[in-house]
């Protein structure tokens, strides 16, 4: 039992990256669609930015850049990244995220792995992609995929965005 308190705090905190690029469509996001079973057929409010656990001595940001190339692959680029502070999802997990311009061809899509048994109960351990699909959105059709306590990270983006061109 101590375990598994241990593991769930361990999981509290995650950090991770909102990559952005101009283009056809105006300002797009890049997205992940989370692997496994459980996610399989789930699409609208599912998907999220690439993000992972922060362990105690690690810095964010060094936790989202860690995480953005294992969850896409090697071919996944960003730039500087700009905070965009905090969110918390359901279940209480706490999202630090980071802003950034990306370059990424989601055919490209390299997934680091996670093993569960599946079916449950069966004895038998299965190999899933942590991520299984990316995709570049318009912030309006973001908004419907995204996990609802990450949409405010649009909004937060959109912020930097405006103060930016105003400079």
């Amino acid at each position: 039992m101590a375990a598994l308190k241990k593991t769930s705090r361990r999981s509290m905190l995650s950090a991770g990256i909102l990559a952005y690029r101009k283009g056809a469509r105006g300002l797009e996001v890049l997205l992940v669609h989370p692997g496994g079973p459980f996610w399989r057929k789930k699409d609208n409010g599912a998907w999220s930015i690439p993000k992972g656990e922060i362990d105690a001595a690690d810095a964010p940001e060094q936790v989202a850049r860690r995480e953005f190339a294992e969850e896409l692959g090697p071919s996944a680029s960003i730039g500087p990244l700009q905070p965009l502070g905090e969110v918390r999802q359901r279940g209480g997990k706490r999202v630090i995220a980071f802003a950034g311009e990306g370059q990424f061809d989601p055919a490209a899509l390299s997934s680091n792995t996670f093993d569960i048994e599946w079916p449950p109960r069966s004895g038998r351990l299965q190999s899933f992609p942590e991520v299984d699909r990316a995709e570049w959105f318009a912030i309006a059709f973001a908004r419907t995929k995204m996990l609802s306590a990450q949409v405010e990270l649009l909004d937060r983006l959109l912020g930097i965005a405006v103060e930016s061109a105003g400079k």
